[in-house]
């Protein structure tokens, strides 16, 4: 094997890199924010907001993330609507990751004590307050592990983003076995990107699960 062909493309890997990650990062972020919402729909007493939430999660954990990408990128302008790449990449991979989150913030709200919703609204507590200062820190401390594989398992999805020509970590290897036709050495090295991007991960959840536990609850 000879690396030499590809070591001199490790900028443009970088920046593939580069564009995996805040791609990545940005979608968990709105999922994160879609998945709440979804959430508070699903255990809402209005029929009407748990069926569209409900909706929400069965079509987007149930359809494969390369159909959704697909669909967001070619169907828009068949109705006059212009979609970049990049814009249907982060809409796809934000609504994949809230069907998914939105199930994970539930099962972290269905294990908290009823009691403690009960104590804040003696203390005269509003929703508001009770949401951010009793739900969020308890739901977000035992729902870590979970929220961790998913953050891997949307670093790791990125790659298909290629299909829409986003020059994220996959696209520009392809682009870089393309011109270098060293496809065993080039796609080792993407394999080397993504584990460290996946590894760096999984430590950060670690760490905070670690932070969070020694916090009183």
């Amino acid at each position: 094997m000879d690396f030499t062909a590809v070591i001199a493309q490790l900028p443009r890997l970088v920046a593939g890199a580069q564009t995996t990650v805040w791609l990545s990062v940005a979608a968990l972020a709105c999922g994160a924010v879609l998945g709440l919402v979804m959430c508070a729909a699903r255990l809402s007493g209005n029929i009407a907001l748990r069926a569209v939430a409900a909706g929400f999660v069965s079509v987007f954990r149930g359809l494969p993330l390369l159909v959704v990408l697909l669909i967001l990128f070619y169907v828009p302008p068949n109705f006059g609507i212009e979609t970049t790449p990049i814009t249907a990449a982060l809409l796809g991979l934000t609504l994949n990751t809230a069907g998914y989150q939105t199930e994970i913030y539930r099962a972290g709200f269905l294990t908290l004590p009823p009691g403690h919703a009960e104590a804040a609204r003696m203390l005269g507590f509003s929703r508001l307050q009770i949401a951010r200062h009793i739900f969020l820190p308890q739901i977000f401390r035992v729902t870590i592990p979970a929220l961790t594989n998913e953050a891997v398992d949307v670093v790791k999805s990125s790659g298909l983003l290629s299909v829409i020509a986003v020059t994220e970590l996959l696209r520009v290897s392809q682009q870089i076995v393309s011109s270098t036709y060293r496809p065993l050495e080039t796609y080792l090295v993407c394999a080397v990107f993504y584990f460290v991007l996946s590894s760096t991960v999984s430590w950060t959840g670690r760490a905070l699960e670690r932070r969070m536990s020694l916090k009183p609850a």
